[in-house]
């Protein structure tokens, strides 16, 4: 079975990109509407600020935003830079998934994947929440597309989700009981569950060792500038969704090489 760039080369990788433009585009509607409570469906694109409807020529991903300056056109209300900033990553995220991809639904797996961690880290940096929309929602999607996969089985899925999400919240719980605080949500519980479902257990160990890396290199960085101490609470999804996405990449060869060190 040839591979998806095997098939469509460059052509394929420059449209997966402005596929992933398009679902970027979308992915800002998820970020701004989900956390409030709103429908991603209706209304339509409006400016948060004065609810003017976005006509079709300012909807274009990226582009519209250099256009109009970064402000609406009705009122002139600034628009965040994280709109193209999603879009653009996400463009990145999903050439890349179609360059690496060996298969079909190893290919819908990964941009789904990415997508979806793209999509919670947006939202916990802002809102310090992880919905349950997106993690169950990427939970189901991740055991459903291994039943077509070549390289994950049903098996392996169901036992990185049980993994992930069962052996965080016994740290959870346990960092409770000991510190008499919490230490993280079940939303961070429910979003490695979702990374084992795409990921598998090897994933799940390479994702949070990567996270916890980062997490505390940031930790570390706001003590030493005065801007927070060791009880400042951080987004944890953040850094889980940035190591799920490196263990998407690099994940395999991560774990040869660890396996290698015990040889």
């Amino acid at each position: 079975m040839f591979s998806p760039f095997e098939t469509y080369g460059v052509f394929g990788c420059v449209s997966a990109g402005l596929f992933g433009l398009v679902v970027g585009s979308f992915l800002n509607v998820l970020v701004h509407r989900l956390p409030r409570g709103e429908s991603v469906v209706s209304p339509g694109s409006h400016c948060p600020a004065c609810g003017a409807g976005i006509l079709t020529r300012d909807n274009i991903p990226v582009v519209s935003w250099l256009l109009l300056g970064g402000r609406c056109r009705t009122c002139g209300a600034p628009i965040s830079a994280r709109y193209p900033m999603l879009e653009l990553a996400n463009a990145v995220l999903w050439a890349l998934v179609f360059l690496r991809a060996r298969q079909w639904p190893e290919l819908l797996a990964g941009v789904f994947f990415a997508s979806a961690c793209l999509a919670l880290a947006a939202i916990d940096l802002e809102f310090q929440i992880l919905p349950d929309k997106i993690t169950l929602t990427g939970l189901a999607a991740g055991f459903l597309l291994s039943l077509f996969s070549k390289t994950r089985t049903p098996g392996s899925a169901l036992l990185g989700a049980a993994i992930g999400g069962g052996g965080l919240f016994l740290l959870a719980f346990l960092y409770e009981k000991i510190a008499g605080q919490e230490g993280m949500g079940l939303g961070d519980v429910k979003m490695l569950a979702m990374i084992g479902a795409f990921l598998g257990p090897a994933g799940v160990v390479v994702s949070v060792l990567l996270a916890s890396l980062s997490g505390s290199a940031v930790g570390l960085a706001a003590i030493a500038f005065g801007r927070g101490n060791r009880k400042t609470r951080l987004p944890f999804g953040v850094f889980l969704a940035a190591g799920g996405v490196a263990a998407l990449f690099f994940g395999d060869a991560l774990a040869a090489r660890y396996r290698t060190l015990w040889r």
